[in-house]
């Protein structure tokens, strides 16, 4: 399997910089979760790393390759991204699912028995069979998402980069990505990496964290270890309590209301209980 390294990535729109001098890289077997607040750069940073979008300065490498220098039709049998927003396209669930087939045999070829194998198996992973046979334009938003994650799966790559990937999902189907991210890193060994907005699904779900602040990367490493009240404030402006999580001993992130600290308050923040320093026992995460 690939790796995905970005090396000092700069980009920009309009002339505004957008990202600076970040480097991030993403290993196989393992989920990396791009966090920070919104307009900080997660979306522009994984379409580069993803070759939709060409940065200013910095180099891309998937394996020991530069991405740029690929002919697409490898790049796009390697590597996947699943975007945000979600196509108004008049297909079928199953034929934006087979969309994902395109690198691997063409636009023009009938599909094979490989090709709709990986369809099927892409529709059952994703709970998409009952919906096989609804039009797109039909569908809700969470279950769009569901779809363009599909087409991804189907396309069988080494390296999935899904940017909000439960955006409009209910908390069940949340949980039921998440679960299945997890599992395409540590079991299928695909190196994956995430956008998120909600702290603690990255604190449950990914292996590793990157907190992204004014274009920069602020922190990297174990969800322990970024998602410190010291660093989150700095990221996010707000004051939190980071305590432990009862079942799992992950972080868990609790804003303070008002944006002030009252002094009951300052002793939890100042004690930083988010070094884990003593063991405890836990269960293993969800997907581990």
């Amino acid at each position: 399997m690939k790796t995905l390294q970005g090396e000092r990535i700069s980009a920009a729109y309009d002339g505004h910089l957008v990202i600076e001098q970040l480097s991030i890289a993403g290993n196989a077997g393992e989920v990396l979760g791009l966090i920070g607040p919104n307009g900080v750069g997660k979306t522009t940073l994984l379409r580069v790393l993803g070759r939709l979008f060409a940065p200013r300065e910095g180099q891309v490498l998937l394996g020991d390759q530069d991405l740029w220098e690929m002919p697409s039709k490898q790049v796009a049998r390697t590597l996947s991204l699943t975007p945000q927003a979600n196509p108004n396209w008049p297909l079928t669930v199953e034929q934006v699912v087979a969309l994902g087939r395109a690198p691997h045999r063409g636009w023009l070829l009938p599909l094979s028995a490989k090709d709709k194998a990986a369809i099927e198996q892409a529709l059952a992973r994703t709970g998409l069979l009952p919906l096989r046979e609804r039009l797109l334009t039909e569908l809700s938003g969470g279950e769009q998402r569901r779809v363009l994650l599909a087409r991804s799966l189907c396309q069988e790559p080494e390296v999935l980069l899904l940017d909000e990937p439960t955006a409009y999902l209910d908390l069940k189907y949340q949980m039921d990505i998440l679960d299945l991210v997890r599992r395409l890193a540590h079991d299928d060994g695909l190196t994956v990496i995430v956008t998120m907005h909600d702290l603690n699904q990255a604190a449950l779900y990914a292996d590793r964290l990157a907190l992204l602040a004014e274009g920069r990367l602020l922190a990297v490493g174990a969800p322990q270890d970024v998602l410190t009240p010291a660093n989150i404030s700095q990221a996010y402006g707000v004051p939190v309590v980071v305590t432990r999580h009862p079942v799992y001993d992950t972080p868990l992130i609790t804003p303070l209301m008002g944006g002030d600290v009252p002094a009951q308050d300052r002793r939890t923040l100042q004690s930083n209980p988010s070094t884990w320093e003593e063991e405890q026992p836990c269960h293993d995460r969800p997907g581990a």
